[in-house]
């Protein structure tokens, strides 16, 4: 076939694929309708996981996973939103990773709503100004971010885990100058310079001026607005303020990511594959903890994080978070839950949701 020929049936199968999302979106309204009618939460994550994992299963190529799944993640997203406006708030400002984790899972159809802090992510949600919040938990490097758990046991939200989702952590470097060599500063987040600081020392040398930057964001905007700088930043970050992008890919480890957790009031039904997060005390005396611990051994529950965190009510006393993989509702889950809480003070179940890929 000639390039026209080939055009004209890419036409053609546009035309199919149009038709065929609009009688998606009907039968779309029908289900917001249903779901309006029964007071049903318009997010389910469990239906989504499973939508992602047929479509992989069915899925036969030339296109890969990742971008199958890109895909119908704004389907789902532009789909969700005939059956209402989805709300979300995500730590600030826009252009972080936490607002590419909440892209990741909402999509662009969601209205984003950016907060300044942690806990003012939770505060949004509890005051219904935002249906669900994003807000990061655990880094594969960097390890846990503690002001998240503190939300639970310190602050005593009624907020639960509803889904979870990864990011991976990329860096790039953003300048308006033409060439690496005519940058003389750049503008970086501590942490960010830290996770890239081979890069930065073997390509743009020891000598160059290293100034702090609130964010990922913060450092794009001081950039856009220097010629003679850079940014190491995120890619939505340098389409969002304008500041293009000289190198990708600039953090010393490729397998960096972040975790986050969407938080709101869905309780969502087993999925198939799903993560359960609970924290709970023991008593303050030897053995307590491994009498506790030994519920999951017992019953083959597998642990994929666990953490202490301080009380701050008495000296020395702690919680401890644990990620299990399995729902609550699940009989094997639930018979280790119980046996949990015949060796602790208090057993709290934060949520269970589809765990992420």
């Amino acid at each position: 076939m000639s390039l026209q020929e080939l055009r004209r049936q890419i036409d053609a199968l546009d035309a199919q694929i149009l038709d065929l999302l609009s009688q998606r979106a009907h039968v779309v309204q029908e289900v917001g309708h249903s779901k309006t009618r029964t007071q049903t939460k318009f997010f389910s994550p469990e239906r989504e996981r499973q939508i992602f994992e047929r479509l992989e299963e069915a899925n036969q190529g030339p296109l890969p996973p990742t971008a199958v799944r890109a895909i119908f993640r704004e389907i789902l997203s532009g789909m969700r939103a005939l059956e209402a406006q989805i709300r979300v708030a995500h730590l600030g400002p826009a252009g972080t990773f936490s607002h590419q984790a909440a892209l990741d899972k909402f999509g662009t159809s969601s209205e984003l709503k950016a907060a300044d802090t942690i806990p003012d992510v939770f505060a949004l949600v509890e005051r219904g100004e935002a249906d669900y919040g994003v807000v990061p938990v655990e880094n594969s490097t960097e390890g846990i971010v503690p002001y998240t758990l503190d939300m639970f046991h310190e602050k005593g939200t009624r907020l639960k885990i509803c889904a979870e989702v990864y990011v991976p952590v990329v860096h790039n470097l953003a300048s308006k100058a033409e060439t690496l060599s005519e940058i003389q500063r750049l503008y970086a987040h501590p942490q960010a310079y830290a996770q890239s600081r081979n890069w930065i020392r073997d390509t743009l040398g020891t000598g160059i001026e290293v100034i702090d930057a609130t964010s990922n964001s913060k450092a794009a905007t001081l950039a856009a607005a220097d010629p003679t700088s850079a940014a190491i930043t995120t890619s939505i970050a340098s389409e969002l303020y304008g500041i293009p992008l000289l190198a990708q890919h600039i953090e010393d480890s490729p397998h960096n990511r972040t975790r986050f957790l969407v938080i709101g009031e869905n309780t969502p039904q087993p999925s198939g594959k799903d993560k359960t997060s609970i924290f709970f005390s023991v008593q303050h005396r030897a053995g307590s903890l491994m009498r506790a611990m030994a519920a999951f051994d017992a019953h083959d529950i597998n642990l994929t994080m666990i953490e202490s965190r301080p009380t701050k009510q008495l000296p020395w006393e702690y919680v401890f978070f644990i990620d299990i993989q399995g729902h609550h509702k699940e009989p094997q889950v639930s018979r280790a839950l119980k046996l949990l809480e015949e060796h602790s003070l208090f057993v709290t179940i934060l949520g269970s949701y589809p765990e992420a890929n």
